[in-house]
């Protein structure tokens, strides 16, 4: 009766196995669409005029924060500068951190042109009534298509530097890192 048993067993498991490796497959086929197909596709769906007026509110609020940037960007450079030569006075080499610092000023001097040219956009807000609300939906589209192509613009001018800083910087924090002294043992020992 063993080996009835065993047989019934190796069957069971060998069926169990085939059940999940048969479970795995598609149960149903798919086939392409034929040739004689004529149906078109559906038309872009337009944008609402609230989508556009979302749209709007959030890239003058990008705008405006990079204008507060772009004002305080000197000031930026100039304390980035002064942490750099205080670097340098204690003997760190501080070469990468600076040719990348001068990376992102020239980066932000080439942007800033680019920022004062869609500044005019903004102010005339084509489509747009003062309050933001839509008022010509075809215009409001090319306002913040504009717009936004300026943002697109910055962001590729500025990202590259901006990036190489912060990682010159982690490089060189990694590099000095300071030398600190043993925590006191809390035992009082």
């Amino acid at each position: 009766m063993s080996k009835i048993m065993m047989w019934f067993r190796k069957a069971l498991l060998a069926a169990v196995v085939a059940a999940f490796g048969l479970s795995a497959l598609p149960t149903a086929s798919v086939f392409a669409l034929g040739l004689n197909d004529t149906t078109v596709p559906p038309a872009p769906a337009s944008i609402s005029n609230e989508r556009l007026e979302m749209i709007w509110v959030r890239e003058q609020a990008i705008y405006a924060r990079l204008g507060r940037l772009f004002d305080r960007s000197d000031e930026m450079i100039v304390n980035a500068q002064k942490l750099i030569d205080q670097a340098k006075s204690n003997g760190k080499d501080v070469s990468a951190v600076q040719s990348a610092l001068d990376a992102l000023a020239a980066a932000i001097k080439q942007a800033k042109p680019v920022y004062d040219g869609g500044q005019s956009v903004i102010t005339s807000h084509s489509g747009f009534d003062s309050a933001g609300k839509v008022t010509d939906a075809t215009q409001a589209k090319a306002t913040v298509k504009s717009v936004g192509d300026t943002l697109k613009q910055i962001r590729q001018i500025v990202e590259g530097p901006r990036k190489a800083l912060r990682e010159a910087v982690k490089a060189f924090r990694d590099a000095n890192k300071p030398v600190g002294t043993p925590a006191p043992d809390p035992r009082g020992g």
